[in-house]
C-alpha cells in the first residue's frame, strides 16, 4: 500500500507541474506591446505567461518578500538589474542566448533584450555646428553650456547609469568635478521625464538636452499627440563621444530570479524575446534598438542615424556596480 501511495504522489507531482506550465514575470516595463509579445509566446509554446507590472522598487520588495514566486525580473535599465544581482541566479547561458547577445550586454544572471542610446538633443536655431563638433558627455560640463542644458534628476536610473559609465571610464574624482559643472550649466532645476527635456529645448527654455533615443521617436510618431510631434520636429539628435569610446548604450534586460519555480520556461521565454520575430515586434512598438543582428530599428529611429559609434567597450554590468558612487557624486554636486 505504501508503494502505491508513493507512486500516486509522484504521478500527481508530475501532472501538477504539467498543469502549471507557466512562467511568472515581474516587469518594470510599461508597454501593452510587451503583453502582446507574451501572448505570441504562449501561442507558440503553450506556456502561460503571468505578468506583474509596477515600479522597480515595489517589484523588488515583492520579489524578495514572495521568494520562490518570480521567474524573471524585467527592467528598462541595466543599472537596476545590476544593483539587484544578489537576488538573481545564473542560468541564462544557453547557446541561443550567448550567440544572440554581445558579451558586454549580458551576464549569466541577466541579458539585454533591447538597446537604447542616451544622447544629446539640440536646437538647430541656437546651437552651431562648431559647438557640437567633437561633443562628448564629458564636455557637457564646459562653461560654454552655462544656462543652456536640461537633464533629468539625479534619482533617475538612466542618469545614474550614465554617470556610472563615466566613473568607470574617467574615475570618481573627475566625475565629481564634472557633476558640479553639469549643475552649473543647467537652465533650470531638473524636472520631468525625458520627453520633458526635449520639450524644454523645443520651447526655447534650453539649447541642449540629454534623453534616450526612443523618446524622440515616440514623439515624432504622433502617439503622444500633435503638440509633442510638432515640438519633436524642432530639435535634432546628436550622438556624443564619436571620436572616442562611442555613445553610451543601455538596455532593457531580463534577469533570472533566485528560486525561480519555472526556470526552464523562463529561459525559453528569454530565447523567444531574442528571436527575429520578437525583436521586430519590440523595435516597431517601443522604438528601441534591436539586441540581435539582422533586425532593423523602426524607420523613425533609422532616420536619426544608424552609422554612429556605440560604446561597446564599457560593459553595462558596471552600471550597477558603480551606481552608489554615481548617486554620491551627483548629490554632492547639488544635482537635485
Amino acid at each position: 500500500m505504501r508503494k502505491i501511495i508513493i507512486a500516486v504522489s509522484a504521478i500527481f507531482f508530475v501532472f501538477g507541474n504539467l498543469l502549471a506550465n507557466e512562467v511568472n514575470i515581474f516587469s518594470a516595463r510599461h508597454y501593452d506591446s510587451d503583453v502582446q509579445l507574451y501572448e505570441k509566446f504562449t501561442a507558440k509554446t503553450g506556456i502561460k505567461v503571468n505578468v506583474v507590472s509596477g515600479k522597480s522598487g515595489a517589484l523588488e520588495k515583492r520579489i524578495i518578500a514572495e521568494g520562490g514566486t518570480a521567474d524573471l525580473y524585467i527592467t528598462a535599465d541595466a543599472g537596476r538589474l545590476g544593483a539587484f544581482a544578489a537576488n538573481l541566479q545564473g542560468g541564462l547561458t544557453s547557446n541561443a542566448i550567448k550567440s544572440a547577445v554581445p558579451s558586454n550586454f549580458r551576464t549569466s544572471k541577466w541579458v539585454g533584450i533591447a538597446k537604447r542610446a542616451r544622447i544629446v538633443y539640440f536646437s538647430p536655431e541656437r546651437v552651431t555646428g562648431a559647438e557640437l563638433r567633437g561633443l562628448t558627455y564629458e564636455s557637457l560640463a564646459d562653461p560654454k553650456w552655462k544656462g543652456r542644458l536640461v537633464i533629468r534628476a539625479s534619482n533617475n536610473i538612466y542618469n545614474q547609469s550614465l554617470v556610472a559609465s563615466l566613473i568607470k571610464n574617467n574615475g570618481k574624482g573627475k566625475v565629481a568635478e564634472w557633476s558640479k559643472g553639469m549643475v552649473s550649466n543647467m537652465a533650470r532645476s531638473p524636472k520631468g521625464n525625458d520627453r520633458a527635456q526635449i520639450l524644454a529645448v523645443a520651447a526655447g527654455e534650453a539649447d541642449i538636452a540629454v534623453a534616450n533615443t526612443y523618446y524622440l521617436a515616440l514623439m515624432l510618431s504622433g502617439k503622444k499627440g500633435a503638440e509633442q510631434q510638432a515640438a519633436a520636429k524642432k530639435v535634432k539628435p546628436f550622438f556624443p563621444n564619436q571620436d572616442g569610446r562611442g555613445t553610451h548604450m543601455n538596455i532593457s534586460c531580463a534577469g533570472l530570479v533566485k528560486g525561480a519555480p519555472n526556470k526552464a520556461n523562463a529561459i525559453k521565454l528569454v530565447e523567444f524575446l531574442l528571436s527575429q520575430e520578437a525583436q521586430k515586434h519590440i523595435v516597431n512598438n517601443t522604438f528601441e534598438y534591436p539586441m540581435i543582428a539582422g533586425v532593423s530599428p523602426h524607420p523613425l529611429v533609422v532616420n536619426m542615424g544608424l552609422d554612429f559609434k556605440q560604446d561597446l567597450k564599457t560593459k553595462v554590468v558596471n552600471y550597477g556596480k558603480r551606481q552608489a558612487d554615481a548617486l554620491e557624486v551627483m548629490t554632492a554636486a547639488g544635482w537635485k
